[in-house]
Order: C-alpha cells, then structure tokens, then sequence
C-alpha cells in the first residue's frame, strides 16, 4: 500500500487485484500484489460497492496504529529535532560529584558517497548508551567530529581541481545532515574536524613532544615508487611489481622518511592490554601484530671481510644446525658483493636489481623462494665452520638485522629453499633422544625435543633446556646474547601528499651563492642531517594552496614544488620547511583528549578537562580498525601519560565493535554491487526511530547481518502502537485514575528488569522484545495504568528518541525526557505469584496445572485429581504414589 505517491482504493478481490498489479508495476510485481490482494480477501467478502481510500506515498508518512491513530512521524521527528537544538538539551554538563560515561565513536571519514543504512549502527548503538546513562543520573560527554585529512579528497583534487578543503566541507556538510536526521545525542557544540587549524596546530604540538623525546626521526626507508602515477604506493596497492591502479612499473627505492619509534613503547603494548574490556579477538590481534618474541642475537663473522652479521632466533636450541646464513638484497653486504667485481658480483646485481622490483608483500608471500650466493662465506659462532652467505628476498631489510640464520632441518621456509638450491641439512632436534635417524630428511621437523648433534653438554637436552645453555655458552664466548624482540616495526610516519599536516620542521640552507635565493632556483644544499622544531608560538604551521595537486616525477610529493612555501629567510640565513605530511592515522590519535577540550586556545587540553573525562568509557567502531588505529592511539596515549600529560594510563577502557551490515544479496554494500541503501531513503520512507529500531532489532549488535528493507514493518507495528496507547491515554478521561493490577504490575518490573539489563550489556535486540511483549498487553487492555504507560515510554525512548519524547509529551508532561529519572523495579515485584506444572501420569505429561508458587502437596494433588485430562488415564485405576517437587513436576503412579 505504501509504494506509490497516489491514493489507491481498497475494492472487491477482482478489480482489486488489477488495480494493485498496475500500481506495483515495476516495484512488487504481480507476485507481490497477489499476496497483498490474498491477505485483504476476507475484507472483500464483503462485496461493498462503496470505495474506501487507504494512504499511501508521502500519505504514508501519517502511519496508523491499531486503533486509527494517527502518527506523523516526519513531523514529530523534524520538531524533536529542532526542539533539541534549540534547547541545547544535549550539551556536555560536569556536576561536582557525579559520576561520568565518556561515549565515544570512532569517528568517521567524511566520503563523498556519504553515509549508507550500515553506518549509523554503531552510532545508534552509542546514541542509546549515552540517552540511558543520562537518564541514569551520569554526567554524559558524547561528541562527533570528522577524520577529514585523507587520500580520496586529495585524489578527487587530482581528477577535478577542486580543492581538498572545499570537497571536504561539502562532504562533511551532507554527513552532518545524514546524523541530524537520525536523532543522534551528540553534543554538536563540540563539533572538530582534524583540518581545523586550531586541531592542526596541537597534532603539530604532539608531534614535537615526540621528536622532543627522540620518538620521530629521519631514517631512510625503502619505499615503492611509481614514475608513472608520480606517486609513493603502499605494499598493499602493488601487484607482482606494478601499481594495482593503472598496472605501472614499480621500483623500490630508498627514501628520506619521519619515523615514530612505537617499538620502545612495545613491551607496554602488548603487557597493558590486560584489564581492557576489549573484544578477546581485537585483543589476540594486537598481540600477535606487536609479536613478541624471546631468543638470543648470534653473531656471524664474515670471513672474507671480518664484518659481523648478527641474527635474530627463537630457537638458539638450533644453531649446531645452522648451515647457511641469508641476508635481505638491500643489507649493505649484498651492496658490496654485487660492487666487488667478483665472480659472483654480476649475479648478485642482477639479484639485487630485480628485488627492487617486488613490494615486501610480495616477497612475503611468495611460495616459491628465490636467492643467490653472495661469493662470500660466513663463520660459525661456535665451531668455526665456514658456511655459504646467500641473498634472499624472502628476508627484508625492514623486519629484524635483516639477517636470517638458515637451519633447513628444523625450518619449513629455510628446509624449501635448502632442498631449491642444494644445500646441506643437519638434524639436531629429534622427538626422543633414543628416535631413529631415518637419513635423508623428507620434511623440517619444527617441534621441540631433544637435543642431539650439539656437542657435548647440549646432547639429550630438552629444547627448553638447550635454549638457556646455547645462550650461555654464546654469551661466555662473546658470540651472542639472549633478546627479546618485536614484530612490530616503527611506524613510517611520511606521505609525500599534499592533503595532510605539514610537519613542523625546518631545515638549515647553504646557497652555493651566497646571494642567491633558493626560490628562484638557484643552486643551494638542504642539511636534512639538522632538523630544527618549529618554535611552539608559531604553529600551526599551515599549507598553501595550491591549484595543482599532482605528485609530479619527485618522490618527495607536491611540496616540494612550493618554492615561496618551502624557503623562507631568519636573521638573514635561508631554511627549508619539511615537504612530507602526516598520515591520516595522525589526527585519529588523540581526537578523544580534544573533545574534552575543544575551545582551548592555550592548551590542547586542560589537566581538569582530561582528568574530569579520561579514560572513554565506551568506544565503538568497526572491526576494520581493530589493529592500526588502535595501537597508535595506544601509543600515542602512553607517550603522553610518560610526559606527564594525560593521567589515564589508557585511552579506550571498553571496545564494542557492531558487526556489519551486509546488502540484501548478502554481500558488502558497494556501489559497484548495486546493493547500497540510502538512510535518507529509510529516514523519509518510514522515519528516523524506525530505522534506529529496525538495526538494533536485526540481531546481536556484534554479528554481521543482511539488511532486509521489508522487515522494517515489524518495528514500524510497534512504534505505531506505542504513539496510538499515548494517544489515547492522552484523551481518555481519568486517565491517571486506572489501577495497576497485579499482572500488569508484575509484567512491568520484568520488562523494567529485562530491558535495564539489557541496556547494560548492549543487547539492544531484545530489550526490543521484551517492550514489544509489554506493549501488547497494554493494548490488551480496556484503559493502560498511566504508570505502566511511563514506564514504557522511557525504557523505549534510548533506541526511539522521537517516540519517546512525543509519547512523553502526549501523556501530559512538559519538560523533554532526557534527564528523566531511569524506571526502577523491584524483584519482589517480578516474581510470578502462580506456577504452571506439568502432570505426568506413569511417567508421561497428561496434563498442565497452575497453581500458587508455595502452594503445599495437598493443594496440588487435589488440583491434579480434580483436572478431566488426567481422570481419563487414572479412572478405575489404584494411585501408588504421588510425587510432588514444588515449582516443577507432580507425577502420579497409578496401576
């Protein structure tokens, strides 16, 4: 009924079901009118001649509960709104005394493609967190912002020529509608995006406090680097040595690059993750990416040289087994042999030239290994053995020394590339110290055991045991020494982007003349070896605008083309501001200190604010994010707290993240799936709370879903109910004046019960079915208890503001419901004052009776003898015994 903007008529089956099929035309189809015209027959039986209208399109906005009530849902929620607004009902409130929640978002990327149904989850879900603890007598800080730097603006910028800010503001513009429209509590006066220049100037701030300490630094890093896009790619955007966006050449090249040591905080990490309330796989995430690994650091001579390599393993145990030693193709002695002129140095280039090629990605996950002999050899720590030294790309520079001791009987990859290029293999680990040698090994055997082959004092040794004493005999000869290492690599902070921070740092200039000027070209030298900060009282440091944002054939980015941005003058001596910009994770690490704070112009936050807020008490967001962002944050959050800055340890006390909404086909919503869904089609169709309803009521908040526009009736049933038992009250007489029986009674403190609990463990499904149970049987009845009506509007206004507050307003009340006192209950209350048992006669359930909870033995057998079920199976019958457990089960035993 509700597909078109026209009146259709409800008429007799016949010329009812041609009317429908037209007007579904291209919607339902005939199917769909067939259903609609089989469910109205018994209203056509009655043959009437007489058309009765029914509404539908922009009519159905005036939806209708049982009993012909009335709701206007676009205008309820459009005054609500503004009403809100105008009000300022939702602005942030510190009570001395009170305590807090802190609800926070991960806020989102401001895209031009704005928000789809799948989105808003998990803001309804920290939505109806924030309005229940409100109501719970908290003091609440619930705000939103925008993580508005990033890559699509600048390459929409590319494409366009429209600029990143301006695409930026009119995406953030339609965002901000989207939200509005669904009700959401935020306090808007608190409003951030991460390109405001005051929110720039502190991410600046706290970049310097970290190079202050020694945590950002230069380093030259490999990077991928595309001539063709003129553009640094991530491993992730390149394939088999070519960009995925174009299919362009590819090469590895060294590259100045700002660095964040977040290993030094590794430890603390990965230790401190206990005690989070946090998803236990978010958790195992964050481990296994920092990595942690014990073992020892051995040192590897190079014979021909009497350089020392040094090799980082989890299994010292191994080393008598060691029979090749592997370094990266960028590690400097690979450079060497490839320039030596040796007899191998022509391979070794060739080699070393080609694994310029791959991303590490590629080189990781590469089945089949590739290396060369370098020509040189390698001496064993602890026999003295000379060994082969190979070049392998299956090693990176960038994880570990870059050196790899290759122990091929104990080791699937080192086994693989031993049995590719022939080389020896020795065993000297076994399962038992009395197993066979079985000679020629089939496969690594990777296990612990015993130790064998090692020499004396190692030999019969548990892997365990053999590890300590390896590591002692290493540090007695000066060989070696036990080490803890990471997984985790220091975060390249660098993006040779236009749309970012710039980072604020300059550096010193030498003109080749000393009259020259850099701006015009002349000839000068950089001293990037001499970073000076930008002094505190001059940040932000801004970027300038640009009509072309084309990275162009310098890996150093756009930037590095501003000549008047670039070089400036002091006290007569030129300098050079950074080119390279933070990455978007940068402004995503400390939003939440912000938001405690955001008008401060003489801090980025005040100890009070953070210590009055800190740490978020609730934090939602998608799984996506469950390693990265979180770890930066993390550790951005524990440089601070070292600092004296922040007084929490930790940012997010408890994580949720809402499972995702998939299209109607099952699959993720894409454009290119043809399966997304608009909110404002949702919003304008059936209303705000009834899409809030719907995606809570769709399942767990955590499980992955389909959306199913269809089975948005139910709630819109249910909404419907509610403002129709409102209405009604709000116009019957003596209202206030109906009684509480002691069954609605009873049903109200469960409901109280079970949605209260529910709230508290965001199980938001069903607290909506146990307010739907509550609602029909208020329906059920002639006049609703005005109490019981109260009740059930405030349990549902969290997940329906609008109706909350509508019904509220229906049922006499003036004020908004926002800070009413949360519905109590009482168990006493709860508890069921008569019992159904089932009646079993010889061991079988012949019947059910009801009977007062306490009731004693003899009241249950004469309830038992007198019902006509089980007189059937007794009658002419002896009664042997008669079992009665009270609350459970009363069996008769006749023969």
């Amino acid at each position: 009924l509700t597909l078109t903007s026209s009146t259709v008529q409800l008429l007799p089956l016949a010329e009812g079901r041609t009317r429908f099929t037209a007007a579904l035309q291209g919607r339902a189809g005939h199917r769909a009118a067939s259903a609609i015209c089989t469910a109205l027959r018994p209203m056509s039986s009655r043959r009437s001649s007489k058309p009765v209208a029914v509404a539908t399109g922009v009519d159905s906005q005036r939806a209708q509960g049982k009993g012909g009530v009335a709701y206007d849902f676009s205008e309820v929620e459009s005054r609500w709104q503004k009403f809100w607004e105008d009000k300022r009902t939702f602005a942030t409130r510190r009570r001395t005394g009170k305590e807090k929640k802190y609800v926070l978002d991960m806020f989102p990327y401001p895209s031009g493609a704005g928000l789809h149904v799948g989105h808003p989850e998990g803001y309804t879900a920290s939505d109806i967190m924030s309005r229940y603890w409100r109501m719970r007598d908290y003091d609440v800080l619930h705000p939103m912002g925008w993580d508005a730097f990033g890559l699509p603006a600048e390459q929409h910028a590319v494409a366009t020529g429209t600029h990143p800010a301006d695409t930026t503001k009119a995406n953030i513009a339609n965002f901000k509608r989207q939200l509005k429209s669904l009700g959401f509590s935020y306090d808007w006066e608190r409003e951030l995006a991460t390109t405001d220049e005051d929110y720039v100037k502190w991410t600046q701030w706290i970049f310097l406090q970290l190079f202050k300490q020694g945590l950002a630094f230069q380093s030259q890093v490999s990077v991928n680097w595309c001539a063709d896009l003129g553009t640094v790619l991530a491993n992730e955007e390149v394939i088999d040595g070519k960009s995925e966006r174009g299919d362009f050449p590819v090469e590895r090249m060294p590259l100045r690059q700002w660095v964040l040591q977040i290993t030094a905080m590794a430890e603390q990490l990965a230790s401190e993750l206990e005690g989070l309330d946090w998803p236990e796989g978010t958790i195992t995430m964050q481990r296994a990416w920092i990595g942690k690994s014990e073992g020892a650091e051995i040192a590897f001579e190079v014979a021909e040289t009497g350089e020392e390599l040094r090799a980082f393993t989890t299994r010292p145990d191994t080393l008598m087994g060691v029979t090749y030693v592997v370094v990266s193709p960028e590690h400097a002695v690979a450079t060497a042999a490839a320039e030596s002129g040796a007899e191998q140095s022509d391979a070794v280039r060739s080699y070393v030239e080609e694994a310029k090629f791959k991303s590490d990605m590629d080189r990781t996950i590469a089945k089949e290994k590739t290396g060369v002999w370098s020509g040189m050899h390698v001496l064993h720590p602890i026999s003295g053995e000379k060994l082969p030294l190979w070049i392998g790309d299956y090693v990176l520079a960038s994880y570990g020394t870059g050196v790899v001791m290759a122990v091929p009987a104990h080791d699937e990859r080192d086994f693989a590339f031993a049995e590719k290029y022939s080389l020896p293999m020795k065993t000297v680990v076994r399962p038992a110290a009395d197993a066979d040698d079985d000679g020629e090994l089939k496969e690594a055997f990777t296990d612990m055991g015993v130790c064998v082959n090692s020499g004396d004092g190692l030999d019969g040794l548990s892997t365990e045991e053999c590890k300590s004493a390896m590591v002692k005999k290493l540090v007695e000869l000066g060989k070696g020494n036990a080490k803890v290492t990471y997984k985790l690599r220091d975060w390249v902070f660098s993006r040779q982007r236009y749309w970012g921070e710039p980072i604020p740092i300059y550096f010193p200039v030498t003109m080749e003349d000393p009259a020259g000027d850099p701006r015009k070209g002349d000839a000068h030298t950089i001293d990037f070896d001499s970073p000076i900060p930008v002094p505190e009282d001059q940040l932000p440091v801004s970027l300038p605008d640009l009509d072309d944002f084309k990275p162009g054939n310098d890996p150093q980015g756009c930037l590095a083309r501003v000549l008047d941005w670039r070089f400036f003058q002091q006290d007569g001596k030129w300098f050079a501001r950074e080119t390279n910009t933070m990455p978007q994770w940068a402004g995503s690490c400390w939003y939440y200190l912000r938001f405690a704070d955001p008008a401060n112009s003489e801090q980025a936050w005040s100890a009070e604010a953070e210590k009055s807020w800190l740490p978020v008490d609730l934090y939602v967001g998608g799984a996506e994010h469950a390693v990265l962002h979180l770890l930066y944050a993390r550790f951005w959050h524990k440089v601070l707290f070292s600092l004296g800055l922040v007084s929490t340890n930790e940012p997010f006390q408890k994580l949720v993240h809402q499972g995702m909404i998939l299209g109607s086909d099952g699959e993720k919503m894409s454009k290119s799936r043809g399966n997304v869904v608009n909110p404002d089609d949702i919003v304008g169709e059936f209303g705000a709370d009834a899409m809030r309803l719907y995606e809570m009521f769709m399942g767990p908040l955590e499980a992955v879903k389909p959306w199913q526009t269809e089975q948005i009736s139910g709630v819109v049933r249910f909404q419907n109910r509610i403002y129709t038992l409102a209405a009604k009250a709000a116009t019957a007489a003596d209202a206030d004046k109906t009684p509480l029986d002691e069954v609605t009674q009873r049903i109200m403190h469960q409901t109280i019960r079970k949605v209260t609990q529910d709230y508290d463990s965001l199980s938001f499904n069903t607290a909506i079915s146990a307010l739907m149970v509550f609602s029909n049987h208020l329906q059920s009845l002639k006049q609703p208890p005005a109490e019981a009506l109260r009740a059930l509007v405030l349990l549902v206004s969290p997940m329906a503001p609008h109706l909350g507050e509508e019904a509220w307003r229906l049922l006499g009340n003036e004020e908004s419901l926002a800070y009413e006192p949360w519905p109590e209950y009482d168990d006493k209350l709860c508890e069921e004052a008569t019992v159904n048992m089932a009646v079993q006669v010889n061991g079988k359930a012949r019947a059910t009776i009801q009977l007062a909870k306490d009731a004693g033995e003899a009241d249950a057998k004469e309830l038992a003898l007198a019902n006509e079920k089980v007189l059937k199976f007794i009658e002419g019958k002896e009664i042997k015994k008669f079992i009665y457990v009270p609350g459970r089960i009363v069996n008769i035993v006749a023969k």
